[in-house]
């Protein structure tokens, strides 16, 4: 079994896949040279990249994230304001500092390279590194892939046994994962808890679920506050506009009902507009998918609680264990990278988790949380991904508003059953990953189908 913070980690935007992961790649890549004792020879990089991150690594930012992984930058810590200054050095010296340690030559434009229609096998998210001496001998070469969520995978590590830890609770399907809750007469949320257990001790869990929470809401509260255009585009920020239009009807009885939704979707769009501007997001279960479940958590504390001013961080910490729990299904038996499956791996995803932990907060039993979850999948199947100008941010951002209220409707939905339906959680995972295979690659990040060729770039 695998822990929920797989799933939900501080990173920065706009892409987990594209973004995080080659940060994340580039820095194993030196750690592991300096392992080897190779750093001290080192005088020239060169990196790759491979089908969706060749395709789409330029709007998403990879390549200035290669860099700042070669720097020795960490995603959750990391300062934008001096990783900025440094990169900005990097391109007027032409030098780079690996891991703050070895300075060398580099040229940004060369050095890194975007291949726009080249695959390999294992997974489109590709990136191959090589390091060479002042003699351009070569001293190491490795490949590795960005699968999703920011999770990386060394190729020489694919068909090594996994390390795993013993957890009170293993299940691998949904329909398990029922099985354990009803015979322990546990919710998936305090199922989960017990399994977190076997990774760290109850203190640190709910103190870092509290601090992914905490992540969440400045999220939230920046994309209220900012304005102007995104980045690399004429693409305007709306969030703010629409908070200060919602909050100075705050407080007066909603003549429209539905204005429930509209502050639904704000949350979404505050958190999705600050990652198309690569500040600090959290992964659920990626960058492209993060504000469905901040938005969600918001409606559950602003329109579910008796008071507004009350804060119950159990049901925050509840949530975010019931979604990941669903989360952790989708990874183990289907996928989260939009690269792989389109984007039903990520907002469906997100959807469908956000759908199973509401329907659980609002009282739901172990089945009406799974049908909600389905619900939440069933009807983003054949979602693509297909970026305008390879940016996070058409038809991302307004796609991550419809995929939160499209999880309250699900939750509710369930929750006016009685938990029997004919479509298991289980059928609908297989069915995306099938759905995910059959979908052709231009649908899967590339920029090369749908809205990213019928939209003139933003």
């Amino acid at each position: 079994m695998h822990s929920v913070f797989e799933l939900f980690k501080v990173g920065i935007g706009p892409s987990s896949s594209h973004t995080l992961g080659p940060m994340k790649i580039a820095k194993n890549f030196l750690k592991q040279a300096s392992h080897l004792n190779l750093l001290s020879e080192c005088f020239h990089i060169r990196v790759e990249l491979f089908g969706s991150l060749g395709a789409t690594g330029k709007g998403h930012g990879s390549d200035r994230a290669i860099v700042w992984g070669l720097m020795g930058f960490d995603a959750e810590n990391i300062d934008i304001k001096v990783a900025k200054m440094r990169f900005e050095n990097m391109l007027e010296k032409q030098k780079i500092n690996l891991l703050e340690i070895k300075r060398i030559p580099f040229d940004f434009q060369n050095d890194i390279v975007l291949y726009h229609d080249k695959f390999l096998s294992y997974h489109s998210n590709a990136i191959k590194l090589y390091m060479y001496d002042k003699k351009e001998n070569l001293l190491l070469a490795k490949t590795y892939y960005s699968i999703g969520g920011g999770d990386i995978l060394d190729e020489e590590d694919i068909d090594k046994p996994k390390e795993m830890i013993k957890v009170p609770f293993e299940f691998s399907s949904a329909k398990e994962l029922l099985s354990l809750c009803s015979e322990n007469s546990l919710c998936i949320s305090a199922l989960m808890m017990e399994n977190e257990k076997a990774f760290r001790p109850l203190k640190q869990i709910r103190k870092e679920l509290l601090y992914i929470w905490s992540v969440m809401q400045e999220c939230v509260e920046n994309g209220c506050k900012n304005e102007g255009e995104l980045p690399n585009s004429k693409v305007k920020r709306r969030a703010k506009g629409i908070y200060e239009r919602l909050h100075s009807k705050e407080g007066f009885s909603m003549i429209d009902p539905l204005e429930v939704l509209d502050w639904v979707d704000l949350w979404a769009l505050a958190v999705n507009e600050e990652n198309a501007c690569g500040c600090r997001v959290v992964t659920a279960p990626t960058n492209g998918a993060s504000g469905i479940i901040p938005a969600v958590i918001f409606y559950m504390n602003k329109f579910l609680t008796p008071s507004c001013k009350e804060f119950d961080e159990d049901k925050v910490i509840n949530f975010l264990l019931c979604a990941g729990a669903i989360g952790l299904l989708y990874q183990k038996n289907a996928s989260i990278s939009g690269a792989d499956v389109g984007c039903q791996g990520e907002v469906g995803v997100a959807c469908s988790m956000a759908a199973g932990a509401l329907a659980e907060a609002m009282g739901g039993s172990i089945e009406q949380v799974e049908n909600a979850a389905e619900i939440g999948m069933e009807h983003n199947l054949g979602l693509t991904c297909d970026p305008v100008g390879g940016l996070v941010q058409i038809p991302c951002i307004e796609r991550n508003a419809m995929g939160a209220v499209k999880a309250l409707n699900a939750a509710r939905m369930a929750l006016r059953g009685d938990g029997k339906h004919n479509v298991s959680l289980d059928t609908v995972i297989k069915t995306m990953l099938q759905t995910g295979k059959d979908m052709q690659a231009k649908y899967k990040e590339t920029s090369s189908g749908g809205l990213a060729v019928n939209v003139v770039e933003c």
